[in-house]
């Protein structure tokens, strides 16, 4: 069944959560459980990049069926992770829009426009930082 565009994370975690009750999988579906499903997804889409080199944009010369490949593997991710924050009671879509607004304070653009350096690299002042500035006030 193809679904319009735009369907939401509550109507995955929904349609997971009738899937795995109506197949009585509920009592294998801990978070460590699927967790590690997750992770096995992870490892699998990792394995139709491994030898590639870097890939750009759009996967050029990537064969119609090495797409179809990783449109699956990618849905395998996002399902177990939709189920995962479910059986968490995470609201995903909200913690997700919390980490960004936590990471655009954490990566000003004035100080972060355009470098791919971590936020510990830099200092208030936009520069590298040094070992010294690394280490907090109180010395831990």
């Amino acid at each position: 069944m193809v679904e319009p565009e735009g369907i939401t994370l509550e109507e995955l975690k929904r349609r997971m959560a009738e899937f795995a009750k109506e197949r009585d999988w509920d009592q294998f579906h801990s978070p460590r459980n699927l967790l590690l499903a997750m992770v096995g997804e992870v490892g699998e889409l990792s394995e139709i990049f491994q030898w590639k080199g870097e890939v750009p944009r759009g996967l050029p010369g990537w064969k119609e069926e090495e797409k179809q490949h990783l449109q699956e593997e990618l849905s395998d991710v996002l399902l177990y992770l939709v189920r995962l924050s479910d059986v968490c009671g995470v609201d995903l879509g909200k913690a997700a829009m919390r980490k960004m607004e936590h990471n655009a304070i954490k990566y000003p653009i004035k100080l972060f426009k355009g470098s791919s350096r971590k936020y510990t690299e830099i200092n208030e002042n936009g520069g590298a930082t040094t070992a010294v500035d690394s280490i907090p006030a109180d010395g831990n």
